[in-house]
């Protein structure tokens, strides 16, 4: 090995472990999506409020999703990519855009996504849960904490 490649290999390794540290060893994509996301909580703490009923907890995938792993027991199905998906949330809150919304989806990236989004539509009090259904550098998820699921289609 020459030393030109060696000092690239090495500057490179600085500037991967520099970006680890910086963003407390989370996923640097993720980091960048869920900037600006203020409330997030765990699988096991979405599972309380939602089935105590502090919070609507909405699994935002889609429905071949939906059937392949099942979605939580204590949350509602609405795929986000319907053309009235506010709609039927604001259905689901009872009019109610402060109504305690938490967002789950396969590992976070789309319920980041999401918030921030709803955020932006006036929604005022949405909760991220960034671990998803199978898991993200947040968390294990919501499968691999043996949570209980609905598979019914």
């Amino acid at each position: 090995m020459n030393r030109r490649r060696f000092l690239l290999g090495a500057g490179a390794l600085a500037l991967v472990g520099g970006a680890f540290a910086a963003t407390e060893g989370r996923n640097l994509f993720y980091t960048a999506l869920s900037e600006s996301v203020d409330a997030q909580i765990d699988v096991a703490t979405a599972h309380d409020l939602a089935s105590s009923g502090e919070v609507l907890l909405i699994d935002i995938r889609r429905p071949d999703e939906w059937a392949a792993t099942g979605s939580p027991a204590s949350g509602h199905r609405l795929d986000m990519r319907r053309e009235d998906f506010t709609d039927a949330l604001m259905d689901l809150t009872g009019g109610s855009a402060d109504a305690r919304i938490a967002l789950i989806c396969m590992r976070g990236v789309r319920s980041s996504r999401l918030t921030n989004r709803l955020i932006d539509a006036g929604f005022t009090n949405v909760i991220d849960v960034p671990e998803g259904m199978l898991g993200s550098a947040a968390g294990p998820g919501w499968i691999n904490a043996g949570l209980p699921l609905d598979r019914n289609p």
